[in-house]
């Protein structure tokens, strides 16, 4: 029986034993999750609501959340946990969220809707989506430009059963070195299916969604169509939302401290394409993705989690086939794995995050592949010891200066992580890594500054500098995840940054204004300098956009 049906089977099966109240999350979104977190940061001593090591986060624990956050006394911040809990006024019913300027009695009567039901057994709510951008690169001949039109629909039934979905269709021409990546892999970044579009542009059409319910009050289950992530910095090592949305069900346990979450997703191992787009005469190949996570609270300002998956498939002549081992639910697979002969790719990673105090946070993670300590202590560089590590720290109200946050981030990845045998224990997804985009073999230093000088105006700076290697013709250094690992080019005195080595500088410079609720107008520069070892890889870019997005997260290519 194929997996999706596995899945949907249970999940109805779970159903029938009953349900309390349910919550669908807040979707994924850098700008908006940081107001979040930053409510969090500034309390020092964590919401017993959000475990913020795993999003997206529930929509009812995000007002829980910025409901105890009385202490943010500023008007930006007034304003945001205002924008925020009308967001989701589901589970914050109050007279202000009712609008005074409906249109024809019907349209927008809540600020944040442009079509609601509301009744004690059905909420329904109807929002348009509208990405409209133009920009100059000065590496491109054609211009630049987003076109995206779509709508979002979420609900509830009977109080028990929550649905959302978003249906959007593009049609975009991206700067230079997004192009490249594409023609090199075959794939937009963060998307799925495509299909050319003129000369240099894209066409594709994305339909994410999901159900959701409990089973009891502290078990929660969502199964849909999305992405996950795991973690408190800008990048994830362990599992970050890069990659193509894929089909999973999320099992998530909530008791006094700690959350448990169990991940079992269906995932696409390779995906054809030619000049012309994805490949859609055949069948793309499946493999499956399982994942634990437990997060603890183990004070009220430290926080530890242990994250675990495991990447297989047990396909033959006439398919993709599940492992039935892995819908074991408790933690450590590695036994497991041994346990069917050891045929997978199995992962391990830790995530912390540290409130020292109130407004200052630091965090980290750390992914272990693959290590021979005797090899590690001998310092030769083999090729086996594979690991990534991530550190970094938040400071919120930077300098006692009112909305400015500030966060710095280190990420550093040994060559041939994440990589495996073959595409069906890799670490990726729709040839995409399922980590950080730069795949492995690389360092990387990411700086963050975010300023919100009056309610609607947001202002960010992102400088990243990066190190990492690529592959001369017919060799294989470890950076692709994709690549076979039996492939590589030399199995001892590899290092950070082998094959060519790549410099890059990326600044990305932004400025938004909210002109009603969720309608912005963005003003954006991106600086990016690539210097290569192959001259013929190196490029400078400069590109500039204006954009107005309607319900719609900016879309983020910084890689």
């Amino acid at each position: 029986m194929p997996m999706n049906k596995i899945i949907f089977l249970f999940g109805l099966i779970t159903m029938v034993f009953g349900a309390s109240a349910q919550s669908i999350y807040a979707p994924l979104n850098a700008d908006y999750y940081h107001l979040i977190d930053r409510a969090d940061v500034l309390n020092k001593n964590f919401s017993e609501s959000i475990h913020t090591s795993f999003k997206p986060y529930k929509a009812v624990d995000v007002v829980a959340t910025m409901d105890s956050a009385s202490f943010l006394t500023s008007i930006q911040d007034q304003f945001n946990t205002k924008y925020i809990k009308t967001d989701h006024w589901e589970y914050w019913i109050e007279d202000s969220v009712s609008s005074q300027k409906a249109i024809l009695e019907k349209i927008y009567r809540s600020k944040a809707d442009f079509l609601h039901v509301n009744t004690n057994d059905f909420k329904l709510r109807v929002n348009p989506i509208l990405y409209l951008s133009a920009g100059r690169d000065n590496n491109n001949s054609s211009s630049p430009f987003i076109n995206t039109r779509g709508a979002q629909i979420r609900g509830s039934i009977d109080n028990k059963i929550g649905f959302f979905s978003s249906i959007e269709e593009s049609q975009i021409v991206f700067p230079k070195y997004v192009q490249d990546y594409t023609a090199d892999r075959g794939v937009v970044p963060n998307e799925a299916f495509w299909k050319k579009f003129g000369d240099h542009g894209v066409d594709f059409f994305t339909a994410r969604g999901y159900f959701t319910f409990n089973a009891s009050n502290h078990v929660g289950l969502q199964f849909g169509y999305d992405k996950n992530f795991v973690g408190n910095g800008y990048r994830s090592l362990l599992l970050s939302d890069f990659s193509a949305p894929s089909t999973f069900l999320k099992i998530q346990t909530k008791v006094w401290r700690i959350q448990y979450t169990n991940l079992y997703t269906e995932l696409v191992a390779d995906a054809p394409f030619s000049s012309f787009g994805s490949n859609g005469t055949q069948e793309f190949p499946k493999k499956f993705l399982t994942s634990h996570h437990l997060s603890i609270n183990i004070t009220d300002n430290f926080n530890l989690g242990i994250f675990e998956a495991i990447i297989f498939n047990r396909g033959d002549s006439t398919g993709s086939a599940f492992e039935w081992n892995y819908l074991n639910p408790i933690i450590f697979y590695r036994s497991i794995e041994q346990y069917t002969g050891s045929p997978d790719n199995a992962l391990f990673g830790i995530d912390w995050k540290w409130n020292l105090v109130k407004g200052l946070q630091f965090y980290g993670q750390g992914l272990l592949d693959e290590m021979v300590i005797s090899e590690l202590k001998a310092g030769n560089g083999w090729w086996g010891n594979k690991f990534s590590v991530q550190l970094g720290g938040k400071y919120y109200n930077a300098f006692r200066v009112s909305n400015l946050d500030l966060q710095a981030e280190y990420n550093m990845s040994r060559p041939f992580t994440y990589s495996h045998e073959s595409i069906f224990t890799n670490y990726a997804h729709y040839r995409q890594p399922l980590a950080h985009p730069l795949g492995a073999n690389f360092k990387e230093a990411v700086f963050i500054a975010r300023y919100q000088p009056i309610p609607k105006l947001y202002l960010s700076g992102k400088l990243m500098l990066s190190k990492y290697g690529t592959d001369p013709a017919n060799e294989n250094f470890g950076t692709d995840v994709l690549k076979d690992y039996t492939t590589r080019t030399q199995e001892y005195n590899n290092s950070l940054g082998q094959g060519i080595s790549n410099d890059q500088l990326y600044v990305d410079l932004a400025a938004s204004y909210m002109l009603k609720h969720n309608l912005f107008i963005d003003l954006r520069h991106i600086y990016r300098d690539r210097e290569s070892g192959d001259p013929a890889l190196s490029s400078t870019t400069n590109f500039t956009s204006i954009a107005i997005r309607l319900n719609v997260a900016a879309r983020e290519q910084s890689f």
